[in-house]
């Protein structure tokens, strides 16, 4: 009997697996935190005696180097990728015994990299499940304009080749598990469930239901924005990551923090966004650690700057320090746990500002004193939108804070989360700011008038 365990890493959106037997398992396409992995195979009572990676990963920083050496595990890597270390060149159609009965098989799947590969997982030569890492997702694909803008069509092109390889030459009843897709922004949609098949995605997935011309152009017009972040993944992951460190950072007094926000370095708060709106350090930015993390961070944060990040507790600190080291974040500059008082030097007021529903909001929209500022993507805004709204998306706001017009800046989302790291931002800089901490699905309901133009 074969197993697959799966590593929910929910604030990327992405998803890692054990798959194995009675002594011995593989892990694919591991977080940089691999210590879940390890537990897992501990649980289980197996040996991990192989690494393999789908591709380089363009959105976290991978733990497969990391385990491979802790468990002296084969290390297999496509053979089209090119990286610093040692490693096990995977080609298409290669096989690797990971159990008694239990075999991996390499199929070569390009599209979300020129490299990329699938692995088909058999028991006693039947299929079973294929990891399929960016290529078949549940509902949709990978992105293909991760690696190069010149090759974005053609791996879109290579993309529907790969997703029709794998309808033709596995059967419906064989399970697909991708690494991304849930939530990730390596995928180029978005589709509901779990869990799918081969069969489940023959008849619904748009790169095997559509014709390779329509679902190309289809495919290119809404991808949208990549994370800056990004540009620094492949360049990790190709050198070979190093090893985590999950101790605790260096604790810092309300002086030092004070001192680190005059320096210009981003303190970073990451209670919930209720608790941080109540009152907060003045000049701190809000991203909330059960939110996404890590991708909202990175994303907008100067590469390199020193981050202090402000936890209520301990645990929550150690939580958002994993959470940022799979994004290349690996040590903050300091820490402190507790609540703002014990942040703030002595006679130093805490910030506050309100947060409001859309409902507030159309009972002020519009007036003169007013801004009503969208932070979503391009794609979300393009679905509709608040008549007279600004339009700045989240990830471009700290380096256009001027663009903002004067007046109250009423800032929404899509549902809260993002409009409080837009309003902290705003806050830090002075601004007049409410947060409007609800769903755009009640802005009509509140007699907000939408346009799609």
């Amino acid at each position: 009997m074969f197993f697959v365990d799966t590593v929910e890493v929910t604030g990327l959106g992405n998803r890692s697996y054990l798959a194995g037997g009675e002594r011995t398992a593989v892990a694919v396409d591991p977080p940089r935190d691999v210590d879940r992995v390890l537990e897992s195979a501990a649980r289980r009572g197996v040996r991990i005696s192989h690494v393999v990676e789908t591709h380089i990963h363009n959105d976290y920083v991978t733990g497969g180097l990391e385990l491979a050496r802790l468990t002296g595990a084969a290390y297999l890597i496509p053979a089209g990728a090119a990286v610093s270390f040692e490693r096990i060149p995977v080609h298409d159609g290669d096989r690797t015994v990971i159990d008694a009965g239990l075999t991996l098989r390499a199929l070569a799947t390009p599209g979300h990299t020129p490299h990329h590969t699938a692995y088909v997982l058999e028991e006693s030569a039947s299929v079973v499940a294929v990891f399929t890492g960016g290529s078949l997702l549940i509902g949709t694909v990978g992105r293909p304009d991760l690696v190069e803008p010149r090759l974005t069509e053609r791996l879109a092109r290579a993309q529907h080749a790969s997703a029709h390889r794998l309808a033709a030459e596995l059967p419906d009843t064989a399970a697909v598990l991708p690494t991304h897709g849930f939530g990730s922004f390596c995928s180029a949609g978005r589709a509901d469930g779990s869990e799918t098949t081969i069969g489940k995605e023959r008849a619904s997935n748009e790169a095997l239901t559509q014709d390779v011309d329509t679902f190309v152009t289809r495919l290119l017009a809404g991808l949208d924005d990549i994370p800056a972040y990004y540009t620094h993944m492949g360049p990790a992951n190709s050198a070979g990551p190093s090893p985590v460190d999950l101790t605790a950072p260096a604790r810092a007094d309300a002086e030092e923090i004070a001192a680190r926000l005059a320096a210009g370095e981003w303190v970073v708060d990451v209670r919930n966004r209720i608790a941080f709106a109540q009152g907060h350090v003045t000049g701190t930015y809000n991203f909330e650690a059960d939110g996404q993390l890590a991708t909202c961070l990175a994303w907008l944060i100067p590469w390199g700057k020193p981050v202090t990040l402000l936890a209520e507790s301990a645990e929550q600190l150690a939580q958002a320090q994993r959470e940022l080291v799979r994004v290349g974040i690996d040590r903050p500059a300091a820490a402190a746990t507790g609540g703002p008082s014990a942040w703030t030097t002595e006679g130093e007021p805490l910030a506050a500002f309100p947060r409001a529903d859309f409902a507030d909001l159309a009972a002020r929209h519009p007036a003169e004193d007013m801004v009503v500022l969208d932070v979503r993507r391009a794609t979300e805004r393009a679905a509709g939108f608040v008549e007279g709204s600004v339009h700045i998306p989240l990830h471009t706001l700290h380096r256009r804070l001027d663009e903002v017009p004067p007046g109250e800046v009423w800032v929404h989302c899509a549902g809260g989360m993002r409009a409080a790291i837009a309003a902290s931002l705003l806050d830090a800089a002075g601004r007049d700011v409410v947060a409007v901490d609800d769903s755009f699905t009640a802005a009509d309901a509140a007699g907000l008038t939408l346009r799609t133009d």
